[in-house]
């Protein structure tokens, strides 16, 4: 009896985020739903990206937690234009609370939205937001087989990052195997190698990520 109902529930908020879709489209925002553990380093991955993006490129932020401003704040203090959910104990985002916060943001003057969700490896990838690209980011300290025991989230990835790359060696990480993990349940999403602490690696990043973008608002 509680199959249908979780249906109808995703069911319907693939309705709301086909909707935050179009609004993104009408907007010419290029969103981004950034999914990963607690710890991995997604809000240092945004600011980096952030900073090494050209200066016409406008980007605003979505916090997701459970709680607390703090990722938000320091956004907020770099000048980025933020928004926090907190979901009250709920372990992801889903379409409805990003159509809530849309408007307080001025969304013709974003190029760039960073959807930072809560941290967790299972249900997020569940709930679709209406974004351009699902982003499933992985740091070496959580160890390299995060791929073969959370297959469904890095499954459902458009691109991964692996962050924390100045720190590899420090957890005797090992890349190849990670790498085969990813290929085993995902053959499409490229992997991208960071440190947002020293900026390796978000170049290449930022370009490929632009060069999406370019596809994107190209076929508005």
């Amino acid at each position: 009896m509680k199959i249908p109902v979780v249906k109808q529930i995703l069911t319907g908020n693939d309705q709301i985020a086909a909707e935050n879709e179009q609004t993104f489209r009408e907007n010419g925002v290029f969103a981004l739903n950034l999914m990963a553990a607690p710890g991995a380093g997604k809000t240092t991955f945004i600011l980096a990206t952030i900073d090494h993006l050209p200066a016409d490129v406008r980007p605003a932020v979505i916090e997701g937690d459970l709680a607390s401003t703090i990722d938000a704040d320091t956004i907020s203090q770099r000048g980025v234009p933020v928004i926090q959910i907190n979901t009250g104990g709920g372990c992801h985002l889903d379409a409805p609370m990003v159509r809530n916060s849309l408007p307080h943001f001025a969304l013709s003057d974003i190029d760039l939205l960073f959807i930072e969700n809560v941290g967790n490896l299972v249900c997020p990838s569940n709930f679709k937001l209406g974004t351009a690209l699902s982003v499933v980011v992985s740091s070496t300290a959580e160890g390299h087989d995060k791929p073969y025991k959370y297959p469904g989230i890095f499954a459902t990835a458009d691109v991964v990052i692996l962050t924390k790359a100045d720190i590899l060696e420090v957890f005797e990480f090992d890349r190849e195997y990670f790498e085969r993990g990813l290929k085993a349940v995902n053959q499409h999403a490229p992997l991208f190698v960071v440190s947002g602490r020293t900026g390796a690696g978000i170049d290449a990043w930022v370009a490929w990520l632009l060069d999406r973008r370019r596809g994107y608002t190209a076929a508005i």
